[in-house]
């Protein structure tokens, strides 16, 4: 049997980097067109590396030499403009091309849960999204008119060991070992869901050249739902300390911190739980097997490891000093 032939528009990145390595372990013929750089994240000796800015397209024409491929995945297509030169570029020379969306694209807040592929897309909230949206308009556009072989997916929360769940990252973390109260948004009972990058590689990677996926969007998640609280106390928990969580309303956060409130009302601050059931009728035995319990052991690990990982948001910090105090009783 034919190894399948698979280009990674990117490949160090916390998705995917466990995308490149489960791939190669599935005998997947890998090349990852990089702009090269250090990263924390090695691309597996398996994969062949090519070097080209894919914004610039003729430095990828010439990188590429005509190859062609079962399956293109851009894993940095942020914009309309990225993915119209994607198309121009692979028109006719892949089976396959695969654009990474967001689950913050549905409709927010949701109307319903669990969260299924044919909720509608609307986050007036979050202009990432907004392009996310705009993405898939251009695909579901060039499949319906010249049936370019696209297909959507898209991750919601994933993270790997790098990645402590909040925004301002170790910040929280740093606060939580000094004694300091932490915010968490609202009453801290939405449900939030997290993936491990592993899990969501074993669900991604089957979709690759498979003929059911054409034309078609699937996300990739956990089923493993917690409350922020709860995101906040195993994280303490793992840390070694207690968290104390004073709650201030996300309206209030964004008046503060615009960028933070932007993901908190476009994305966090909303109950997101996820129906599966389409992405396992393509790919029967997907399962999540890493619970947050055991990711936060990997993230307070690696952090601990090496203290220059430590990195303190200033302005977030005094923020968050500013909410506790007005927010405390």
């Amino acid at each position: 049997m034919t190894a399948l032939k698979v280009l990674f528009i990117g490949g160090s990145g916390i998705i995917s980097s466990a995308c490149a390595r489960v791939a190669v372990e599935r005998g997947i013929e890998l090349t990852v067109l990089t702009r090269g750089g250090t990263t924390i994240r090695p691309i597996p000796p398996e994969a062949a590396v090519l070097r080209a800015d894919i914004r610039d397209p003729e430095s990828v024409r010439t990188s590429l030499g005509g190859r062609e491929f079962d399956a293109v995945v851009d894993w940095v297509a942020f914009t309309p403009e990225h993915v119209k030169t994607d198309i121009d570029l692979f028109r006719g020379s892949t089976g396959q091309y695969v654009f990474i969306s967001s689950a913050s694209a549905y409709q927010t807040p949701p109307a319903r849960v669990p969260i299924v592929e044919s909720m509608p897309l609307r986050n007036p909230f979050w202009q990432y999204s907004r392009d996310k949206i705009a993405c898939e308009d251009v695909l579901v556009a060039a499949y319906r008119d010249e049936a370019f072989p696209a297909t959507i997916v898209r991750p919601s929360h994933t993270y790997d060991k790098t990645l402590v769940p909040f925004d301002g990252g170790w910040t929280v973390l740093g606060r939580m070992r000094q004694g300091k109260a932490i915010v968490v948004h609202g009453d801290g009972t939405s449900l939030w869901t997290l993936t491990h990058h592993t899990d969501f590689a074993r669900g991604f990677v089957p979709l690759l050249g498979h003929p059911r996926t054409l034309g078609d969007v699937f996300h990739i998640t956990s089923d493993e739902a917690l409350t922020w609280n709860q995101i906040a106390e195993t994280l303490a928990a793992v840390a070694g300390v207690e968290a104390r969580i004073v709650h201030v309303p996300s309206d209030a956060i964004a008046v503060a911190h615009p960028q933070w409130g932007a993901g908190l009302l476009g994305d966090k601050a909303h109950s997101m739980v996820f129906d599966n059931s389409k992405l396992r009728s393509v790919v029967p035995d997907f399962v999540a097997t890493i619970p947050f319990a055991e990711g936060a052991r990997e993230i307070v690990a690696w952090h601990d490891e090496d203290p220059s990982r430590q990195q303190t948001d200033a302005r977030l910090d005094a923020v968050m000093d500013q909410l506790v105090e007005r927010y405390r009783q």
